[in-house]
């Protein structure tokens, strides 16, 4: 009986084989993404590959079926090893040494496991605690939400796994259903239940062929199916001891790291296949965390990229957050903004998120739509992670420009000074592995794309200014003889240092004044130390201000300062040189790659308010060097034309639509 018990499960695990390889293939040539929705449901049941796969399950689970009324769970579970092998051998992609080593791991593992529960295994099967099996119901539960939050081979094998859990737990209720009385309940309940958990089972198990390869939840189902099931009957029907069950163990392990190695060493999928580009404009989404109204580097980059490549005849749409909790579509600059409700965060004073299950819905849903030849994300948060994934798992080409550095955000919670070194790498490790998944990268300099070398992205990187709009700022000074004034523009935000502008004003001729503009946390901080340094008659607070009035501040300055020390191009920099200013900078980040030394400013020590203010006197004192300086500022700022950018941009764009698979673009 035995014998024939092992036959049959054998024949069924064949069965299982051709399931895996049919049913893979009709669910990733269905599924839009790494999560199966409804339209790839439809899509599915209209595959006959699909229908011939269930005729195969439904014979390989009668088989099964009629295996465990023969022998004990312990014996017939391992044997669907062999779908692992026929899967693997059934894949297009020819096995490496490592798959065959990781294949034998998990086949002597589980042969080993059959050996030993044929022989410590009680044939006949005690009164079921059914009430102790359902612990394995939570289990799976745990491996399905954790397959949620995953991606890519991980989110395959955690579902596979949760799939695993619940056919064990299956075939544990048929056998007890089958050869035992039943102390917890009714046959009729128990099958019910069966079915119930094979319908969940089914669902995570397609939820796994769509996000990694057919050998990897094969292998999943084959090996963790019999030692969830194993585990049921020791513990719940009493078939193998406890102290019984320790021996098994080193097979078992054996058999699991040849599941894990499997997942490591097996390739990932292929990306659909996509149309290309051939002529005419391009269809571009871009796809921002912050976008105008914010007042930011970063947003108002992505207007004037957006803005710019509309006024070309380009088809733009840009996903962003929206200023208020309502979702909506408008249309400005030529360009159609998909506005996404938001919330506002507790950890920045004026950043607004949109919650992840609403970009999770949203930014898939909108990219379909759109159907773009590009997605150009301009940060790896919660909109630009959701529109890189949808993207990838589309083919569509992606564009990922950063301008983050986790540094400038955690100076906005209350965490202390030592934890900010590690978070910040857990930070950069986030951003890479969102945007190791896109065609190619972009970031505003030489100095930054470095910076994202060196935290370990794998992406071939650009540096790409942002751009500055010359014409818009120039125009004759309009500086008032007699009142110099030093001009700061930005966030009055902890990572800016605008402190240090104001302690080192204490040092400058007392007819000097110092104009800020923009608003931020600081500014209740920044207020009371001009006025405890005694300079507040000479500060001037603008606040944010309208563009033509910002124009004016830049014209009339005698000179710009930035004393920031996180800025990856800082453009407000550039629309002061474009106004023809002398800069005085800190020597940080990529102000150095602005301000030349003695040519159109100077660069002062990060820190150092007496050689901040020295620099600045030099400056103010020099009326002819300031001119000289400011012509060079015009002459230098000409590299960074916006035109020049939006033509790069369009050239990326270009390479990337036109072909069908990532290209190593050089910097």
């Amino acid at each position: 009986m035995l014998t024939l018990a092992i036959g049959l499960a054998a024949a069924g695990a064949c069965c299982f084989a051709g399931t895996v390889h049919l049913q893979h293939r009709a669910v990733r040539g269905a599924a839009t993404g790494p999560t199966l929705r409804l339209s790839g449901i439809r899509a599915i049941l209209r595959t006959p590959g699909w229908y011939a796969g269930i005729g195969l399950a439904g014979l390989g689970a009668a088989l099964h079926v009629l295996a465990l009324t023969m022998a004990p769970l312990a014996v017939v579970q391992p044997i669907g090893v062999l779908t692992l092998v026929l899967t693997v051998l059934l894949a297009r992609t020819p096995p490496t040494r490592t798959v065959l080593a990781a294949l034998a791991m998990s086949v002597a593992g589980l042969a080993g496991f059959v050996a030993l529960a044929a022989t410590a295994t009680n044939a006949a099967l005690p009164a079921p605690a059914l009430g102790t099996a359902q612990w394995a119901l939570l289990a799976a539960a745990g491996l399905a939400a954790a397959a949620r939050y995953a991606r890519g081979r991980a989110r395959s094998l955690l579902s596979a796994l949760g799939t695993a859990v619940l056919f064990g737990f299956t075939s544990a209720l048929i056998r007890a259903a089958a050869v035992a009385p039943l102390a917890g309940g009714p046959a009729v309940a128990v099958v019910a239940e069966a079915v119930v958990a094979t319908l969940a089972g089914a669902w995570l198990l397609h939820q796994a062929y769509a996000s990694g390869p057919a050998p990897i939840v094969a292998g999943a189902t084959t090996v963790a199916d019999p030692l969830s099931a194993v585990l049921i009957g020791v513990f719940a029907y009493g078939e193998l001891a406890p102290g019984q069950l320790a021996g098994l163990a080193v097979p078992g392990f054996v058999a699991v790291a040849g599941l894990v190695l499997l997942a490591r060493e097996l390739p990932a999928p292929a990306a659909p296949a996509r149309r290309t580009h051939r002529d005419g404009p391009l269809r571009i989404a871009i796809t921002a965390d912050t976008f105008p109204p914010d007042v930011n580097g970063a947003a108002n980059f992505a207007y004037r990229l957006a803005s710019g490549l509309a006024a070309r005849g380009h088809d733009v749409h840009v996903l962003c957050p929206s200023p208020s909790v309502e979702t909506f579509t408008e249309t400005t600059a030529g360009v159609t903004v998909h506005r996404l409700g938001s919330v506002r965060t507790p950890f920045h004073p004026t950043f607004r998120i949109c919650p992840p299950w609403r970009t999770a819905r949203a930014v898939p849903a909108l990219l379909a739509g759109i159907d773009p030849d590009v997605v150009h994300t301009q940060a790896h948060f919660l909109v630009g992670r959701s529109a890189v994934r949808a993207a990838t798992a589309a083919g569509v080409p992606v564009v990922a420009t950063n301008h983050f550095m986790p540094e400038n955000l955690l100076g906005y919670g209350p965490l202390p000074r030592w934890t900010h070194r590690p978070l910040a790498r857990l930070a950069w490790r986030d951003l890479v592995r969102v945007f190791d998944r896109a065609t190619v990268c972009t970031t505003p300099t030489p100095r930054a794309a470095g910076l994202l070398e060196r935290n370990g992205l794998n992406r071939p990187v650009l540096a790409i200014s942002c751009g500055v709009d010359r014409a818009h700022y120039a125009g004759p000074a309009a500086e008032p003889a007699g009142r110099p004034a030093v001009l700061f523009v930005g966030r009055l935000d902890a990572e800016k240092n605008v402190h240090e502008l104001l302690e080192a004003a204490v040092a400058l001729p007392p007819d000097v004044r110092v104009e800020l503009v923009g608003d931020g946390s600081e500014r209740p901080r920044l207020e009371a130390l001009a006025a405890r340094l005694g300079i507040a008659e000479r500060v001037t607070f603008h606040g944010f201000v309208p563009d033509e009035e910002l124009v004016r501040a830049y014209r009339r300055c005698a000179v710009f300062c930035m004393p920031g020390t996180a800025e990856l191009q800082s453009l407000v920099t550039m629309e002061a040189m474009a106004a023809g200013k002398p800069v005085v900078a800190a020597d940080a980040m990529a102000l150095p790659h602005l301000v030349r030394p003695g040519r159109n400013g100077w660069l002062h020590r990060p820190g150092d308010v007496a050689d901040l203010a020295a620099r600045l006197t030099a400056v103010l004192a020099d009326e002819p060097a300031r001119r000289a300086m400011g012509q060079a500022s015009l002459e230098l700022i000409a590299a960074h034309d916006l035109e020049s950018t939006v033509d790069t941009f369009e050239g990326v764009y270009l390479d990337v639509a036109r072909r069908p698979a990532p290209v190593a673009l050089r910097r």
